[in-house]
């Protein structure tokens, strides 16, 4: 079985997406603590007078140390509005805008106060839109108890072992600090799969890579996204 383990972000880029096609089961991590000016509450999307802008969903202040599980949005604002308002000037340009609209407007339509919650759903759309499997688990619901971390990379091996992983991939970014030793070890294969992005026509030049998956599907139909999503390198 291959796992694939990320925090719940807001409509991510394309590689994230890349990442769950190409495993068997996703786990959703939000028990760590929420970084501010992360991707967990924003994205973002195309500025055509300029480079880009972000979506953002509002949250609640909270304390140092809060987990992502327990961020909370500030529904007294109307924050879905502000959204459908940025991205109308997609609207003269891009071929698939109102199929966009309509899969933002039945996501942002679910009643919940959790920006993970949100985010799942987000998610969940995305991936039902573009016909792939989103097998997750949210970590929290588990309840797990992982013991004994002493290094980054040790969560992502603790949740593959309890999880039952026959192998382990995560995007590049990772190299750094992962150790691949450490799952060869416990019979885990470990790969960092590479989304390589490329260019598509957002109707402006130059070309913004590494946008929000909201920008890809706003410019692309669903099977030449699955053909970016398939146009990988496994390291």
């Amino acid at each position: 079985m291959k796992l694939g383990i990320m925090q719940p972000y807001f409509f991510p880029y394309l590689g994230y997406f890349s990442l769950i096609k190409h495993t068997d089961k996703w786990i959703v991590f939000d028990t760590p603590q929420f970084i501010r000016h992360g991707w967990i509450e924003r994205n973002r999307v195309l500025n055509f007078n300029s480079d880009w802008l972000y979506l953002k969903v509002p949250i609640v202040k909270h304390s140092q140390g809060t987990a992502i599980k327990d961020i909370k949005i500030r529904n007294d604002e109307n924050w879905r509005d502000k959204i459908f308002a940025q991205l109308a000037p997609y609207k003269k340009r891009a071929p698939y805008y109102f199929e966009v609209i309509k899969l933002l407007k039945n996501v942002f339509k679910y009643e919940t106060d959790s920006i993970v919650e949100l985010n799942v759903e987000g998610l969940k759309a995305v991936c039902s839109y573009l016909k792939i499997i989103f097998n997750y688990t949210i970590f929290s619901d588990k309840n797990i108890k992982l013991l004994n971390i002493k290094e980054p990379d040790e969560w992502a091996l603790e949740i593959a072992k309890t999880f039952g992983a026959t192998a382990y991939y995560n995007p590049p970014n990772g190299i750094k600090f992962f150790d691949k030793t450490k799952f060869q070890k416990e019979n885990i294969n470990f790969y960092f799969l590479k989304t390589e992005l490329i260019e598509y026509n957002q109707k402006r030049s130059p070309f913004e890579p590494g946008l929000s998956i909201i920008d890809v599907m706003m410019f692309n139909p669903p099977e030449k996204i699955n053909s970016m999503l398939d146009n990988i390198s496994i390291l």
